[in-house]
């Protein structure tokens, strides 16, 4: 799958995108059917030590799915994302089945 990444206010490192590349085929394997996915990871200028934002956008036939969090790392962040689409794609693919 095709992976597009924007990095707002930092630049991302070849090891955080092959980690986002990976961790996003693992996604692709509960629903084979998605078409596009876009990331954007940002970096918020706060005290707190949570400021890494990741906001992941699918998209599937006739739906769109996204999933926005906020983690103290960007892998930690990628990962809990990640296992929101994950719940939400197996959602949608039992829905695809009841209807046919």
């Amino acid at each position: 799958m095709k992976v597009n990444t924007q990095s707002v206010n930092f630049n991302a490192n070849d090891e955080l995108i092959n980690f986002l590349q990976n961790r996003l085929d693992k996604v692709e394997t509960f629903y084979s059917k998605v078409i596009s996915s876009d990331v954007y990871m940002k970096v918020e200028n706060t005290s707190a030590k949570e400021n890494k934002i990741v906001e992941i956008k699918i998209t599937v036939p006739k739906d769109k799915f996204i999933v926005k969090k906020q983690c103290k790392s960007f892998e930690e962040a990628v990962d809990s994302a990640c296992s929101s689409l994950e719940r939400r794609l197996i959602k949608q693919k039992e829905k695809l089945r009841l209807q046919a």
